[in-house]
């Protein structure tokens, strides 16, 4: 059984309802079931007796793009498990493009970024070649960016409590740095953060990391012993949006793509191009009276 939720455009949706229908019997996949969903008007489910979930991802994003899409192989429940990424994630921003601005250097930095988010480069070759750039820096200038420039993603804290209003554990695992994943958990109400650490002397960064980088292998096996510790069968979610994201996308029951590079929405189960992060709550199926309100203190 294959079952796709989507939230779409509501213009013309019957029409191209009908059109993915006869486009996936041409590839040789039935629909045996197309409505919208009891829990949310806005999602439309399709479920098939038996297809390939990649071909059905693809259909639908020529039909409905721009759209939020999650398509699964089994039955949706509550993931006991919620494993994301934080730049431009759980966060608009990218942390250490906004520090290199205030030495000068974002142009410079945000291109190695960038670069490495599409999968061009290897990410922590490209990790190292930053932080080098940041050496000097006082470590005060942190606390001004994140106060400054760093802003939740929409929906983020309404995600992140909901889903352990459920009684599920939330990991915030980045590529980027404690000294802005920390505070960013604890806004957001994660239980726990693994992240990349600047190394600092005399209160300026040195332009080295301290301790081992966490890059892609990282991120999965963060994914792999947090499901671990659960027992086996463990129901998990993950989200991210670049390169260094996809073993942990695919590693998890539900991968989720947020408004991502190319090569990590080819590689998730889902994405969320159209709305906010708590897209992710109308697609899994949890009513919208049981999502518990961000907290504005």
């Amino acid at each position: 059984m294959l079952i796709a939720r989507l939230i779409a455009d509501p213009d013309g949706l019957e029409t191209r309802l009908d059109a993915v229908t006869a486009a996936l019997e041409r590839e040789g996949m039935h629909v045996a079931l197309a409505q919208m969903t009891d829990f949310c008007g806005d999602v439309l489910q399709i479920a098939l007796p038996a297809g390939d979930a990649g071909v059905v991802r693809r259909l639908i994003d020529e039909h409905f793009a721009p759209a939020d899409v999650l398509v699964s192989q089994v039955n949706f429940r509550i993931p006991q498990l919620f494993v994301s990424d934080m730049d431009s994630t759980m966060i608009g921003q990218e942390c250490i493009d906004e520090l290199a601005d205030f030495a000068g250097l974002k142009d410079q930095v945000s291109a190695i970024t960038e670069r490495a988010m599409q999968g061009e480069l290897d990410f922590a070759s490209a990790l190292v070649e930053r932080v080098g750039l940041l050496a000097g820096m006082p470590e005060a200038t942190i606390d001004t960016c994140l106060a400054d420039r760093i802003r939740p993603m929409a929906g983020a804290q309404q995600l992140v409590a909901t889903l352990r209003a459920k009684g599920c554990r939330t990991v915030l695992v980045t590529g980027g740095f404690h000294h802005f994943a920390d505070p960013i958990a604890a806004q957001l109400g994660f239980d726990h953060v693994v992240g990349n650490r600047l190394a600092v002397t005399d209160c300026r960064l040195t332009g080295e990391l301290a301790g081992p980088i966490v890059d892609s292998s990282v991120k999965e096996r963060v994914l792999r012993d947090e499901s671990a510790k659960i027992g086996e069968g463990a129901v998990s979610l993950s989200a991210g949006d670049g390169a260094n994201d996809i073993p942990m996308l695919r590693a998890a029951t539900w991968g989720i793509a947020y408004r991502a590079k190319p090569k990590a929405r080819a590689a998730a189960d889902g994405a969320i191009n159209r709305g906010d992060l708590t897209a992710i709550l109308d697609l899994l199926g949890i009513p919208r009276d049981e999502w518990v309100a961000p907290s504005h203190g």
